[in-house]
């Protein structure tokens, strides 16, 4: 009886590690493929090899997709991807690559009650995957050392080159205070100076940049571990 209880518990370990290692796995090669879209597509849109001259090329993958509205840059670092949007279909994105298929690193996407012409501030989400990959790489924002070395990026879109100038960097739990998620147009100049001075307050550091009424913003948002439902935050002002 001890024999085929043994046994059993053998045959059982074994299968749960075939499992995991199966699944480990499926996990490394969905990755792998999605990581593969994402360089595809960068060929594509880079026109030119010259880094400090590159031309972001939107028109190419709007004909492959037209739920491209942008193309989002942060020098020296991974953070170099399409952005979607979808006004009709809420974070369509989120689970999805730039080919409309499945994949856990989703897109970037920009939140569908922004309009990219002319909405105050676009707000773009990520996920933060491990490995700097997607929105991950935002954590090293926590730190002003990191900050002084990447204190711009880049928005490219069918209509402009823009380049903006972070002003603020901040952690939060969603759904508990600032809605930062839920600003985009402001209805007076006191509304959009209340949304900065908040971003300003909450900020881990002074970036001793700040935005005034009639400047357009844009932020980034991704997830943040240290608590649940916590939210990263990365908030630019338009300078070019």
């Amino acid at each position: 009886m001890k024999k085929i209880l043994f046994i059993s518990f053998v045959i059982m370990l074994v299968s749960i590690s075939l499992i995991s290692i199966f699944f480990i796995y499926k996990d490394k090669k969905e990755d792998y493929e999605q990581e593969k879209v994402f360089e595809e597509i960068k060929d594509i849109v880079n026109e030119s090899e010259q880094k400090e001259e590159s031309n972001i090329n939107i028109e190419e993958l709007y004909k492959i997709n037209n739920d491209i509205v942008g193309w989002i840059q942060i020098d020296n670092t991974n953070i170099n991807y399409p952005v979607m949007q979808t006004k009709d279909r809420p974070n369509y994105y989120f689970k999805r690559n730039f080919y409309k298929k499945y994949s856990s690193l989703g897109t970037p996407y920009i939140a569908e009650i922004c309009n990219i012409d002319t909405s105050d501030n676009l707000i773009i989400y990520g996920h933060h995957i491990k490995g700097k990959r997607v929105f991950g790489e935002l954590e090293n924002y926590k730190s002003k050392d990191y900050y002084n070395n990447h204190k711009n990026i880049r928005f490219y879109t069918m209509q402009e080159k823009a380049e903006y100038e972070i002003i603020a960097v901040f952690k939060i739990i969603a759904y508990t205070g600032f809605r930062y998620y839920e600003f985009y147009n402001a209805k007076d100049e006191r509304e959009f100076k209340a949304f900065v001075n908040k971003c300003k307050e909450l900020s881990f550091y002074d970036t001793e940049k700040i935005a005034e009424y009639g400047d357009r913003l844009i932020t980034l948002s991704t997830c943040e571990y240290s608590n649940p439902n916590g939210r990263l935050v990365v908030v630019a002002r338009k300078i070019i």
